[in-house]
């Protein structure tokens, strides 16, 4: 497991804060003698210390994909799919699969499918709650569209909630790219849709925990 860059700053930053925190409680509850509220408030930091850090993990993870499977993008929960229409891009009926990232998910994300980045664009917006009907539309998201050796596209687009307010995206048009390489990282809560043609297999139903990378949405035909 390592630690993404994207938190590298966060968390020194917030590792200093609950130092600062620790000491102060240290000398004011040493003054006091209130020992037990001095441990209580210690596991206190420590558990946000803990949370923070596993927030930025990136666990290892090895896995194998045919070249028409469709890899998860982000771990999370599959709470959307659906035929719907898409109006960004394609303006035509697709299959969305949405998956929604606890703050407590890895929240890298990474490429489904290989091939040809053609369309990025990033939209600044409103930050309601993630699983909000409108959020893939009204609130702050990026949307990549990557066309495949077999000449179907998928579109992915992050989507920030309610507490995440950073989306990071690292892909260009033109660029070539490979299924499971990282193309981004949303901070602190968000999700992630998934738009496939109409008559894609898919492997997962509402309410299924997925993985990024492990995890194959389906196989396109």
């Amino acid at each position: 497991m390592t630690l993404h860059r994207e938190g590298y700053t966060i968390m020194l930053v917030s590792l200093l804060i609950l130092s600062g925190i620790q000491i102060g409680n240290f000398f004011l509850f040493q003054w006091l003698g209130w020992l037990w509220l001095f441990l209580l408030l210690t596991l206190g930091v420590l558990v946000m210390a803990y949370l923070i850090i596993q927030f930025f993990r990136i666990p290892t993870r090895i896995f194998t994909a045919e070249e028409n499977d469709i890899i998860c993008p982000a771990d999370g929960k599959v709470v959307v799919i659906e035929e719907v229409e898409e109006t960004e891009y394609f303006n035509d009926k697709r299959i969305q699969i949405s998956i929604f990232m606890s703050p407590m998910n890895v929240h890298a994300n990474y490429n489904p499918i290989a091939g040809i980045v053609k369309y990025v664009k990033y939209h600044p917006g409103l930050f309601l709650v993630a699983w909000h009907p409108k959020s893939s539309t009204d609130n702050e998201r990026s949307t990549v569209v990557t066309e495949h050796a077999s000449g179907q596209e998928v579109l992915f687009r992050q989507v920030a909630g309610a507490v995440a307010r950073r989306i990071c995206y690292y892909v260009q048009p033109n660029q070539k790219v490979q299924a499971g390489e990282e193309f981004g990282f949303i901070k602190f809560g968000s999700r992630i849709d998934v738009y496939l043609p109409l008559g894609t297999k898919i492997n997962v139903k509402i309410g299924d925990k997925v993985q990024s990378k492990l995890t194959k949405l389906g196989q396109l035909q």
